[in-house]
């Protein structure tokens, strides 16, 4: 239970503070997101999209256009987020952002709509099941180096308590995996 002891001024005062860490969160953020003609993008970068080129053309990865994910993002487009943050904190931190890009792009490759399917298979725990099954799917199509494995499979911690990560870019799509999901559901992404 929250006790406040204090005046109403106190309260507007927090208040106030609060708002303005969060502005100034949200211009940090904004300036990897570019809007152009009411259009939500990620800012162009020469490095990201050589590094995707491959992946982003594979067209077993096209198939998640198909599917809806967080809102009104496919499961593509979240994707691509997921690999743009994981590129961009990365190569910020000098870890191997090209694994982070192809992780990113990969992550949730399990190719159904999981808005459905637990009532079409009776599969009910999807969030716990999914990054194995996107996994097998990446291993079926792509050679995959030991971190991407690990961020694929552990994505989803906290979720999956047991399954976390081992890598440093494992932790890095633990939040930007979160952090797109949430933006995309705001309709902010």
């Amino acid at each position: 239970m929250l006790l406040f002891t204090g005046n109403l001024q106190t309260v507007t005062t927090l208040y106030c503070l609060q708002s303005s860490r969060m502005e100034i969160a949200m211009k940090l953020f904004k300036n990897y997101i570019t809007v152009n003609n009411q259009k939500k993008g990620l800012t162009y970068d020469p490095v990201f999209y050589a590094a995707l080129r491959e992946l982003a053309h594979d067209p077993v990865v096209r198939q998640m256009k198909r599917y809806p994910h967080h809102g009104s993002t496919d499961c593509f487009r979240h994707c691509l987020h997921v690999a743009y943050f994981n590129y961009k904190i990365c190569r910020a931190l000098n870890l191997d952002y090209k694994a982070g890009i192809r992780a990113g792009m990969l992550h949730d490759l399990f190719l159904y709509d999981w808005h459905t399917h637990g009532k079409e298979t009776g599969e009910r725990l999807h969030g716990l099941t999914h990054p194995k099954k996107a996994l097998q799917n990446a291993h079926k199509h792509f050679k995959l180096n030991h971190i991407e494995e690990d961020v694929i499979v552990n994505h989803m911690w906290p979720v999956t308590l047991f399954h976390f990560p081992h890598t440093r870019e494992g932790w890095v799509i633990v939040l930007t995996d979160k952090y797109c999901g949430l933006l995309e559901t705001l309709k902010l992404l």
